[in-house]
Parts: structure tokens; C-alpha cells; sequence
């Protein structure tokens, strides 16, 4: 019994693991940490290795390893760490945590080195220049632990058009097809790299699109009264960038001044221009040219300027009276009348009213033998304004018909 217990006793003193060591993941230049959990020790040690290599990294308290990122702590002789600094992917394996009993006593754990993505500039594609209508393939390559997806988007958040006609906000995959690449395609593309492990990665590939200059005018009969400004407008399209001026009908090239004020609008591809005119005169109407070029070509739009006459002012109705000097005619003992047609002045005089005329809807007419006449038959003709007797006892009234003004002198005989 007493030889019973001794070996209990001599087994209750044998090491043994805790637990087994936890599998670990850890970002490229981080620390890993490996723990191993050991009861009863005693005077047996501990010991770390290399599976894959048999490399011996610590023992006990040791670093045996010429490795300076390999370092071991333990707390109390029961748990024992194995601490790996700036992490490399060749770090990444099996490792042993050994206990030198007879036999030996071991268990494993397994660091894995996870990797952000990176983008090869190599096999990636670089920034590309191509004639409008061509076929573009652009591509991008990536390494990383886990592998990397790739993602396509446009820089400015516009669609991508597939080769089908479908447009995408985002592809996924190594390669952006481009059919018939047009000025619409233009512009950075982004190549984005993630598998979970930041930070993600991307890069920026320009595509630029070559075309001829185009022109297209919204308004190319343009109206304008002498003395107003007005605005002239082209907009143009081109790539490489144009030149892009003002002609006017003789060709020669208008520039800034007091009188002519060019302007260009850049966004992209796209020009606005503008031309102002100052004042127009009679010498500005006329045909004037948007002329864009570029070394692929050139083209020109024509806008022309015509002339809106100026709305006239009404003048004012003017009444004008004349006096007339009395005449004398042989004829029949019946009164006879002359009627004079005067030419009118401006109303604003205000000359009836005045002391010598008078407006007047009766009127009766004294006749040279004292009888008077009445005369109510001339309101037939119009309205009558005044009459005024002479000194020669003849009567001269104003009558007014429509727009024209008649004087009538009464002649008695």
C-alpha cells in the first residue's frame, strides 16, 4: 500500500497543460502573443518551438533563438507566453509549447498573419489616353491574406456602363471593359482592394478620351434694339482642350475691350462661351462665328445679330385757332361761308379758353340787319369751340370735326 501511494504521489507531481493554446490572428506588424498553461512544474521546463522548421525558440526563461522580435514571459512558472513583435507574414505557422518530461509532453497552436490589401503597380493599369470609339480593358491586381476582392468605381459617382448597355454603380472583379469608349466615359476610375483587414486600399486610374472639337448654339438668330446689350452664347466640346475665340464678319478675332467682352466657362471637355456686346450700334449687326479648334480638328458656329427697331412714342394731338381777317364777297343777300383747314399745334399751349375764344354749344350769329340767326345746325358738323365777331361785322367760328380743326368765317353782304 505504502509503494501504492508513493507513485500516486510521484504522478500528482507530473506536469500538465491547463489548456490548449488558443489559435491566434494578428494583423502584419502587430505583436502576437502565444500562452501556454502549465500545473506542477517543478523543476521540469518549458520550452517553445518552430513546428515547420524544428527551430527552438525559448527555453524555460531563455531566448535561444537569434530572432530579437522573439521574446517569453511567464506569471508564476504557470502560464507561459511566447511574444513574436512586428509581425511578418513568414511568421505565420505552428508553434509548440513543450514540456521536457520522460517522455515529453507537448501540445500546438497556430498564429495566423492576416495582410491588408496592397495593389501591384505593375500588372495594374496605369493612366490611359485613347480616340473616342476604341475598346478599353483596364486592370487591377492586388495581394493580401486573406486573398483580396477587387471593385470598380467612378470617382465623381457616375454610373458604369457595361459592354450589355446595363449601367452599375460598382463591378466587381480585375478587370473594367469599356465598348466604344465615348467623351462620356472620361474621367478617374477607382480600383478598390479589401478583404476585411483595414485598411482597404485603392488607386486612381485616369481614362482620357480624344475628340474632335464639336460646337452646338441654342439661339442662332439673336435680336437687339441700337444701344442694348446683349449676350451672345456658343457651347463647345473638345479634347484635348480647345482654343476657342470669336470672328465677326470679316474674320478678324474679337478681343476684350470696351466694347466686345468675351468670356470662356471650363468644366472638363465642356467650354461655355459668352460674348458680350455693349451699347449695340448699327455697325455691330451682322453674322459672328464660335470658332473651337484643337490638333484633332476644328469647327465654328455662326450666331446672327439683327436689328429690332426702336418702338416709337406717340406725339400729342395739338389744337391750334386762327383768326382770320373779315373778306368781302358780291354775291346774294343769303350770308356765304369759307372754311379753312389749320394746321395743328401742341395741346399742352392750352390755347382754348382764351380771352378770344371761347367754347360755346349755342351760338347766334347778329346779321348786318339786326335779326338774329341761330346757328345750332353747325353742332351737325361737329363741336363748335368759339366764335369771334369781327370789326367789319362778320363772325368767324371754330368748329371742331374729328381730328381736324375748321374755321369758318361768316361774310355778310
Amino acid at each position: 500500500m505504502r509503494g501504492k501511494a508513493l507513485i500516486l504521489a510521484e504522478i500528482e507531481k507530473i506536469p500538465n497543460f491547463t489548456a490548449p493554446i488558443s489559435n491566434v490572428t494578428v494583423a502584419l506588424g502587430r505583436e502576437a502573443i502565444l500562452e501556454c498553461g502549465v500545473d506542477n512544474l517543478s523543476a521540469f521546463k518549458v520550452a517553445w518551438l518552430r513546428v515547420d522548421t524544428q527551430t527552438i525558440l525559448t527555453i524555460h526563461s531563455h531566448v535561444i533563438t537569434k530572432n530579437h522580435r522573439i521574446a517569453v514571459t511567464h506569471t508564476e512558472h504557470r502560464n507561459w507566453y511566447l511574444h513574436i513583435r512586428d509581425v511578418r507574414e513568414a511568421d505565420k505557422g505552428w508553434y509548440m509549447c513543450q514540456i521536457n518530461t520522460d517522455p515529453m509532453k507537448s501540445q500546438v497552436g497556430y498564429l495566423n498573419v492576416v495582410v491588408p490589401p496592397d495593389i501591384l503597380d505593375y500588372p495594374t493599369s496605369a493612366d490611359m489616353v485613347v480616340r473616342e470609339g476604341a475598346n478599353v480593358s483596364l486592370r487591377c491586381a492586388a495581394t493580401g491574406s486573406p486573398e483580396p476582392s477587387i471593385m470598380w468605381r467612378r470617382e465623381g459617382g457616375e454610373s458604369i456602363t457595361l459592354p450589355n448597355g446595363h449601367e452599375v454603380p460598382s463591378l466587381e472583379g480585375p478587370m473594367l471593359n469599356i465598348t466604344k469608349a465615348s467623351r462620356l466615359h472620361m474621367g478617374p476610375y477607382l480600383c478598390i482592394a479589401s478583404n476585411g483587414v483595414p485598411p482597404s486600399v485603392s488607386k486612381r486610374i485616369m481614362l482620357i478620351v480624344h475628340f474632335s472639337p464639336m460646337i452646338w448654339i441654342q439661339n442662332q438668330l439673336v435680336g437687339a434694339m441700337e444701344g442694348q446689350q446683349i449676350t451672345l452664347e456658343c457651347h463647345s466640346e473638345a479634347y484635348p482642350k480647345s482654343i476657342n475665340y470669336w470672328t465677326k464678319n470679316d474674320g478678324h478675332i474679337i478681343s476684350q475691350g470696351t466694347k466686345y467682352e468675351p468670356v470662356l466657362v471650363d468644366n472638363a471637355y465642356k467650354v461655355h462661351m459668352k460674348l458680350t456686346i455693349k451699347a449695340v450700334n448699327s455697325s455691330d449687326y451682322g453674322s459672328y462665328k464660335c470658332i473651337a479648334k484643337n490638333s484633332l480638328g476644328e469647327t465654328d458656329g455662326t450666331i446672327k445679330l439683327y436689328h429690332i427697331p426702336t418702338p416709337s412714342t406717340p406725339k400729342p394731338t395739338t389744337i391750334t385757332t386762327t383768326r382770320l381777317p373779315a373778306t368781302t364777297r358780291k354775291s346774294s343777300s343769303k350770308s356765304k361761308m369759307k372754311i379753312h383747314k389749320d394746321t395743328p399745334i401742341d395741346l399742352t399751349l392750352n390755347e382754348i379758353g382764351t380771352e378770344e375764344i371761347t367754347k360755346e354749344r349755342d351760338i347766334s350769329l347778329p346779321s348786318s340787319q339786326g335779326n338774329p340767326r341761330n346757328i345750332e345746325k353747325l353742332e351737325n358738323l361737329g363741336e363748335v369751340l368759339s366764335y369771334a365777331p369781327t370789326a367789319s361785322g362778320s363772325s368767324v367760328v371754330t368748329i371742331a370735326v374729328g381730328l381736324s380743326l375748321f374755321t369758318i368765317m361768316f361774310v355778310f353782304v
